[in-house]
Formats: C-alpha cells, structure tokens, sequence
C-alpha cells in the first residue's frame, strides 16, 4: 500500500483552492472588469515560473471525518519569476470575503514578508481589500476584542531597507491594506476599479459626516496628485508593466549593485537641438520632458509620480545600460522651484537612490524654494532642507548638470557643496543669492524710490550688471568647475556612469538611513 490516497486528496484540495470564492462570486468579481488574483499573478510573472506556498490554507468543513467544504484562505503567495530573477509575490483574493482577513491570511501575509526578507529577493503585493483584522463581526464571532497591531510590520518597514519591495493598489483598499500599499518603493494604482482610503464610506460618514463613494472619497481623481501612489495607470496589465519595468533598474537586494543592461544607444550621440533647447529669454520655460531623451539612453526613462510636487521631475535612466536616478526641473511648474511637496517627493526619492546604489543625475535650474504667504504655511523652509539634508547624507555618486538657474538655499542644496564638485555648467547658465532681477529691486530700493524716473533707472542698473551675471566670470574665479557645450552632456555623463559604478562595490550593503514611506 502507499500513499497515493492521500496525494489524491491533497490535488483535491489544491483544485478546490483554485476555485476561489467559488463560479458565482468569481463571475460577480469579472464582471467589473477586474482580474482574479491567480489571473494577476499569471500575468505578472514569467509564464510557468509561479511556485506556490499555503495553497491548502483555509477554512474547512468537516463531516464523520471527512471534509465536505473547503473556502481558501483570501491571500495567494509564492514565489516566480520576472524577466529570469526571482521574487516573491501576494495577492488579496477579493472574492473571499472582500480580501479581508479570513482563515490563516495573517499568517500567509506574514509569511511572504518574512519570505521576501530572508531570501533577499523583491516583493509584490497586489491589494485588493483591507487585509487587516476583517470586519466587526470579529466580536460576536469570538466573543472578545483585540488591541490592534500590524502584522508582520517589522519585517515591512525592515524590507524597505534590503529589497525593493512594489505595491499595486487594485481594488477598494483601505485601512492596513492601503498601508501595504504605501509602505513601498514603488507603488501603482489602476483606473476605474481602484480606491485607496484610510477609511471606507461608511466609517467616514460616521466620524466626520461626510457623504461620498468610494471613487470620491480614494479614487484617481483624489490620488493622481496627491503622492499616496506613485503612479496611476490605465488597466491592471498597464501596472504589471510598469512593476516590471521599476525592477529592472534595481537589484535583488541591496548587497548587489544595479543590473547593467545592454545598450544600442551611441554614448558619444551629441544632439544638435540641445544648442538652443534653453530659451535665451530667462522667463521663458521648457519642456523638461523632450530633452531628457537627447542625454539618456533612449526608451530608457521611467518617471515616477509626476502630478505629486510636480515642479520635481524624478525618473529613473539608463547611460550606456547603466541604471542611474534622475533629478530634473519642470519650469511650467511655478519655475521650477521648489515647493513642499516637490521637497517631500525630492527627499523620498534621494533614498531609494541611496538605498539601491543608484548613482544620480541632478540636472538644475533652480530658481529657490517656494515663497510667499500660502508657502510658509506650508512649512516649505523644513520640508525643503530635509531634502536637502537627504542630498547631503547620501554617498552614491552624484552629479549636476546646470541648466540655467541655481539661486537660493533650494539651489544651493541641489548637491553636497562640501563634497567633490562633479558638475558641469551649461552657458545658459545663471546663479546668486538672489535672481538679478529681484535682488536689484531690494539692494536698490531706497534710489529706486527717490529717483524721478525708476524705470529708467532700473534699467540702467541691470544693463551695467548683465555682463557680470556671465557664468564665464564665474569660471574666470573657478567658482564653476567647467563650462561646457551643451551637446557634449551625454558623452561626458557616459563617462562619469562607467566611473560611478566602479566605486559601487565599495558601497554595497544597507544604507544606515534605512527608507521610509
């Protein structure tokens, strides 16, 4: 006799595992256009690679010792792969009771956390309900109440600091369930079926008396610019693309340095269009967006959070196949300059940098921190030199590409001043403590203000000072390293990655400012 008996019984349970919430709640969950959590995992993953763990994980119902009923634990884990490399990945199953805790899911949520953490591989989590400790029926149920604590949390927030852990919010999400998704590196959030809220409707129509759907309480509309997510996407196909295309740029964990790809790109391309992309009016913006292609490898760029402090531009690149981090202005952007939330999202992302050894292009033109009434009550002046202080704390090579303006303490903070200066100036290059032209207004009031003709007058000073404002005098005083053409950028950037990555090997290992949300 062997055991063929119970590897029967065993497949039996794994088909019924497969079932989910059975036909009917399955169909239900179709119908409004989403995917089931197998159907996500089989997308995301390179075909036939998902191995998974806990499928037997449940509730079952038994009779004379027999088990008549089985409902899957509402969490799918286990590990694949993405483009060859291995991770680990979880998924809400929303048609077991809504993706909220339900049979062992605590157990199997913790389980890929410390998963993840262990073999030092990247995780995916795919939301889709609360995830945390289920509804108040908890109570009737068992017959007591619990002091809340988050599970597996220490190995979440110790995950953020070895892994490159991704999150996709792909469904109504809230409570822990929207903390999964933010406590990430990288998080993506589908259109149409996707909310993510602290609270749902009903618990916020309780406390605050507010009436609202879903969709207007945590929907694109609230979260495309409001830095919860870092991207919003189209479908849940466009958000399993976007996932792989963040992993590609980093390592397995932060023991590796980045993956190098090949590339077809020439690193001596010079662009002719980069001689006059810089309007020689200095009030006149650019699209930030049309030059970047001309310095980096081409296709290569991923921006991430784009409507979240806005006049911040923050993508990852590729030089020669090597993976870097970019810093860039958006003049149509209030200049550019930089506000609290461009500050917060500045901060954030220096330390995803640093913590995967991503060296970083800052290209600046920085005309200072934002300024006036509404910005001092937002606390500009602190979220900016915490930014800053990001800037300065981290040791992955950096360099700066001026582009035109560098004025203030928000330019000045665009790189470690006290370090080696690798930077390089464009001509269209222009810095002070002041822009010329707010500076005079305020060194010149008194003689403005007694003069007959201030116009005149004002025009007068500012001819006489415009020679002066040549980054060519600057050089003359070596206060700028060097002054270059700007067709020239990506070459010279080319060579600097080759050396960037060089030193990485130095660096490898946890960063000791270990990320946060």
């Amino acid at each position: 006799m062997n055991w063929q008996p119970e590897v029967d019984e065993l497949h039996r349970r794994e088909d019924l595992a497969k079932l989910m919430g059975g036909e009917e709640r399955v169909a239900k969950h179709r119908a409004q256009g989403k995917l089931t959590v197998r159907e996500r995992i089989e997308l995301l993953l390179d075909l036939g690679t998902f191995h998974e763990t806990g499928a037997l994980a449940g509730k079952a119902t038994y009779e004379e010792g027999k088990m008549i009923d089985f409902v899957p634990a509402n969490f799918v884990l286990g590990t694949g792969r993405i483009d060859g490399r291995k991770v680990v990945v979880g998924g809400d199953d929303f048609t077991v009771r809504g993706g909220a805790a339900d049979g062992s899911v605590r157990g199997k949520q913790e389980y890929a956390e410390r998963m993840a953490h262990d073999l030092k591989i990247p995780i995916i989590r795919l939301v889709d309900g609360t995830g945390g400790g289920g509804s108040v029926k908890f109570l009737s149920n068992e017959g007591y109440t619990y002091v809340p604590v988050n599970p597996a949390w220490d190995l979440v927030v110790a995950n953020l600091g070895c892994i490159p852990v991704v999150a996709a919010c792909l469904g109504s999400v809230a409570g822990l369930g929207a903390a999964r998704v933010v406590t990430a590196h990288f998080s993506v959030m589908a259109e149409n079926n996707s909310q993510i809220m602290v609270a749902g409707p009903p618990v916020v129509r309780y406390g605050t008396g507010e009436i609202l759907s879903k969709e207007e309480l945590g929907g694109v509309q609230v979260h495309r610019a409001s830095g919860v997510v870092d991207n919003v996407v189209e479908s849940e196909q466009e958000a399993f693309q976007q996932i792989k295309t963040f992993l590609s740029y980093l390592p397995s964990n932060v023991w590796h340095s980045p993956p190098v790809a090949v590339s077809n790109d020439d690193s001596q391309r010079r662009e002719e269009k980069l001689l006059s992309v810089i309007p020689r009016n200095r009030r006149r913006p650019y699209k930030i967006r049309e030059l970047l292609p001309m310095i980096f490898d081409r296709e290569s760029l991923f921006e991430m959070g784009r409507f979240f402090g806005a006049g911040t531009v923050t993508m990852l690149a590729r030089l020669e196949g090597h993976p870097v981090g970019v810093i860039a202005p958006d003049p149509f952007i209030r200049g550019g300059g930089l506000t609290d939330k461009g500050a917060d999202k500045l901060e954030r992302f220096v330390d995803l940098c640093q913590t995967f050894h991503l060296p970083i292009v800052n290209l600046v033109d920085q005309p200072g921190m934002d300024i006036g009434l509404n910005a001092e009550k937002r606390g500009t002046i602190r979220r900016g030199a915490r930014a800053i202080a990001a800037i300065y704390q981290a040791t992955v090579p950096v360099i700066e590409i001026i582009l035109r303006r560098v004025f203030g303490v928000g330019g000045a903070g665009m790189i470690n001043g006290h370090a080696l200066h690798l930077r390089y100036a464009w001509p269209s290059g222009d810095w002070g403590s002041l822009p010329l032209e707010g500076g005079v207004q305020a060194a010149y009031r008194r003689e403005l203000e007694a003069s007959s003709n201030p116009e005149a007058l004002l025009k007068e000073i500012m001819d006489s000072m415009e020679p002066i404002r040549s980054p060519l005098r600057t050089a003359e005083a070596f206060g700028i390293e060097e002054i270059i053409d700007p067709r020239e950028t990506r070459p010279l950037l080319c060579e600097w990655v080759r050396d960037a990555y060089a030193l990485l090997p130095q660096q490898l290992g946890p960063y000791q400012h270990a990320m946060r949300p």
